[in-house]
């Protein structure tokens, strides 16, 4: 599909994904894998947009820093996640379902007391027991080092994808 996106138009694209699905072919999380190791192959944009149509809107945010982020993993070509969604009873920030992996957006005036501090480590712990593996960028990283915090994600993303092959 992605040697076809390169010499096609966006619709005959989005009609060859729309036929993959009819002949039950069609496998997001493999279409995913092949544009994070080809995000610069002609055909990579095309494909991404024709497949925009298969994702839930992951787009509900609530803060700056969370629209940063999702801006930020957009424009690195990795796959959307779904943000502020409710995962084994708990709601996660940005959350990658065939990845099973999460990223929680910290920034001190809402995690820097004790009783918050505490509560986190008890969630990450509550997540891990349902196969569901956290890290934590807080806003000041995502603002300092945008570009090494989404390589971090992505590689992330990459492994998580290899452990559960």
């Amino acid at each position: 599909m992605l040697d076809m996106a390169g010499i096609s138009s966006g619709a005959q694209v989005t009609r060859v994904v729309k036929r993959s699905e009819e002949l039950k072919a069609f496998d997001l999380g493999a279409l995913d894998d092949v544009l994070a190791r080809a995000s610069h192959h002609p055909g990579a944009g095309r494909l991404r947009h024709a497949l925009e149509a298969h994702r839930p809107d992951p787009a509900f945010t609530r803060s700056r820093v969370e629209r940063r982020f999702r801006r930020l993993v957009r424009a690195a070509g990795l796959p959307a996640p779904a943000m502020n969604c409710v995962v084994a009873g708990l709601e996660l920030d940005a959350y990658w379902e065939a990845e099973r992996f999460a990223v929680e957006l910290d920034v001190y005036a809402t995690h820097g007391d004790p009783g918050s501090f505490e509560l986190d480590r008890l969630r990450e712990d509550d997540l891990l027991l349902h196969g569901i593996e956290t890290i934590r960028v807080t806003g000041l990283r995502l603002k300092r080092e945008p570009r090494a915090t989404i390589e971090r994600v992505a590689a992330h993303l990459q492994r998580r994808r290899r452990e559960l092959a």
